[in-house]
């Protein structure tokens, strides 16, 4: 067995925010769910879990390739391959 992990609160932030044409992901304060936190600071819609999906599916549309994903994800997941496969 092995178990990783990732510094992300979520996945969404393992996207290079340059991706979405931002400079970073905001600071979300603890209180609030983090992804309706992000929308409502990005100015996009966030009123229910349709609003949540369309933003994921905006982000992902944004990735391209392993280079618009943070390192740190990246490691993980080798990491992973590497034990499932040896």
């Amino acid at each position: 067995m092995l178990i990783v992990g990732h510094p992300y609160i979520d996945v969404w932030a393992a996207v290079k925010p340059e991706r979405i044409g931002k400079k970073s992901w905001p600071d979300v304060p603890r209180h609030l769910e983090w992804k309706k936190g992000v929308c409502q600071q990005f100015g996009w819609p966030h009123r229910d879990q349709t609003d949540i999906a369309r933003a994921w599916q905006h982000i992902l549309s944004k990735v391209n390739s392993w280079n618009d994903l943070d390192p740190a994800l990246i490691g993980r997941v080798e990491e992973l391959i590497d034990f499932v496969t040896s």
